[in-house]
């Protein structure tokens, strides 16, 4: 590590463009758009210096119009996992040599290319690989993107600084070494900054890494390491595969230089991830870090007190912006008696103002699930629910598959605070709400801590602030991420660094110190200028 310790610039959260009719950038996000659609794709594999494609060819297309082809991807085995390894543990001396301060100059850079020239790129493959909407693509793909990366810059800058107290005669000092090994990220469809950030955060600390992204994403996954190697990341620091999750992890959990995993994904995947690396504990040079973050059942939680209006307004954003697809989105929701008579009119009034449809059309606020398998899972509780006497769908319910795999925003008001969908994790457009007394709030509260495993957002509507303070005391473990007066979702880099406990994951906070303290192992050294020459302390005289 070099020892010139100096600031970074002081990173600002980048602004979010509005997208308005007549902005410079909605017509460049358009014209992207129009040109990412009229061509086929060909990716490859990134794997050290090589751009490899296979015999293997797996078509991409977006959930909103299933029948138009985006390309195909190059879909590896288990030698490519192997290549890829070796790749990795190529490039780790002098990636972990390289000073810190040209590591970080390098993800500034890709920053810039992101705010810059590769904004509405990034956006537009978002917008047809994910289904989002421009604002959603936005908010994600270009701004807490670039802020993971200016942010992590700072972070590891704060982190070199927390240096031990020395007494006279010695010089006490740490350095922040990366781990022995590589590290494996294995990211998710849902958030595009979040596929970046995890291959890229252990990398900027001198890690070389190996990345393997849902299928689903790997359309906007090809526009992030086109984005790396412009900034000038070195072949073998990144290496992108697109391998089944089996066949990699029979490779990559067996290796001796297995150094730590970095992963976003279902709460049973990450178990399993976790269980097999326990069984192979004996076979690894360290012991790997591992660093997850899974699902959550995220609540909403009104007190009598609360304003309906914005109540109303949370649910419609927190529980069906990007369909319900967000870790973050609000599932379930406890609300007295006394206000669900009006919020349930605000929500029926904004949900009849709510467009679905394609991501091309910037009136739609709600566009398709990511996939059939998804769709099939969610609509399946949908039916489920219309036929049981314990829940009525007050609105929604309705889904098409035509075209692309689209469902309506769906509120269902369910008699049993123990009913299906107020325990378990749907991933998508559906808000279970229970209506409590009034006058059990207490009890509502406890009902909200032991109804699920998961413990990653929730929010609290309140203008009483004992109630809130109860709230907080109550639900001390029930979320990570914990919102008073605002909806579940929508975390910022730098404001309120994310991850939730319980079955939600490790907690490791993405976009704070926290996680990259994770990517290093700290070695205390002490250097003593003039050693002693006698062994005898003076207690032994007599």
């Amino acid at each position: 590590m070099s020892l010139a310790i100096f600031k970074t610039p002081k990173p600002t959260n980048e602004p979010v463009l509005s997208y308005a009719p007549g902005t410079p950038e909605r017509a460049a996000l358009q014209k992207e758009l129009k040109e990412l659609k009229s061509k086929e794709a060909d990716i490859p594999m990134y794997i050290g210096s090589e751009e490899v494609r296979t015999g293997k060819k797996v078509r991409m297309s977006p959930p909103h119009d299933h029948k138009h082809t985006l390309g195909y991807f190059n879909e590896g085995d288990a030698s490519h996992v192997e290549q890829a390894v070796n790749a990795a543990l190529g490039a780790k001396k002098a990636w972990a040599e390289m000073s810190w301060e040209h590591r970080a100059s390098i993800f500034l850079k890709a920053a810039d290319l992101l705010a810059g020239p590769y904004r509405a790129k990034i956006n537009a493959a978002t917008m047809l690989g994910q289904s989002k909407n421009a604002f959603q693509a936005e908010i994600d793909a270009a701004c807490e993107f670039i802020d993971f990366l200016k942010f992590n810059a700072a972070f590891m800058v704060e982190l070199f600084h927390q240096q031990p107290d020395s007494a006279p005669g010695m010089w006490n000092r740490m350095d922040y070494r990366p781990l022995e090994g590589f590290v494996f990220a294995i990211t998710p469809f849902n958030f595009t900054s979040i596929a970046g950030n995890l291959p890229a955060s252990p990398a900027l600390m001198g890690n070389t890494v190996i990345w393997k992204p849902a299928y689903t994403q790997v359309y906007s996954a090809q526009v992030i390491m086109e984005v790396f190697k412009e900034a000038g990341l070195p072949d073998g620091v990144i290496n992108l595969i697109y391998v089944d999750g089996p066949v990699a992890g029979d490779v990559i959990f067996n290796h001796k230089d297995f150094a730590g995993l970095h992963f976003t994904g279902s709460t049973g995947v990450f178990q399993q991830l976790w269980k097999t690396i326990g069984q192979n504990i004996t076979t690894y040079r360290t012991y790997p870090r591992i660093v997850g973050e899974t699902g959550g059942k995220d609540f909403i939680i009104a007190h009598k007190s609360a304003n309906a209006r914005e109540l109303a307004t949370a649910i419609i954003r927190g529980a069906f912006e990007f369909q319900g697809q967000k870790c973050s989105a609000a599932s379930r929701a406890y609300i007295p008696d006394n206000l669900w008579p009006e919020v349930q009119k605000y929500i029926l009034e904004d949900l009849k103002n709510v467009k679905m449809g394609d991501v091309e059309d910037f009136g739609n606020f709600v566009n398709a699930v990511i996939d059939e398998r998804s769709f099939n899972k969610i609509t399946k509780y949908i039916d489920e629910a219309k036929k049981s006497p314990m829940v009525e769908v007050v609105a929604g319910g309705n889904y098409d598959k035509s075209k692309g795999w689209f469902i309506e925003p769906t509120v269902l008001l369910a008699k049993d605070p123990m009913y299906v969908t107020m325990c378990e994790e749907l991933f998508g457009p559906v808000l279970t709400v229970y209506v409590y007394q009034a006058e059990r709030y207490e009890e509502a509260l406890e009902l909200v801590d032991s109804t699920s495993p998961y413990a990653l957002t929730g929010a609290i509507f309140s203008k009483d602030r004992y109630a809130i303070e109860l709230a907080m005391s109550k639900l001390m473990h029930a979320a990570g991420n914990f919102y008073i007066n605002d909806k579940p979702t929508g975390a910022v880099v730098g404001q309120q660094p994310f991850g939730g406990a319980r079955a939600s994951g490790t907690n490791d906070k993405a976009g704070s110190i926290l996680n990259l303290i994770r990517w290093v192992q700290p070695r205390t050294i002490k250097e003593t200028f003039a050693p002693p020459t006698d062994f005898r302390y003076p207690f032994l005289s007599k």
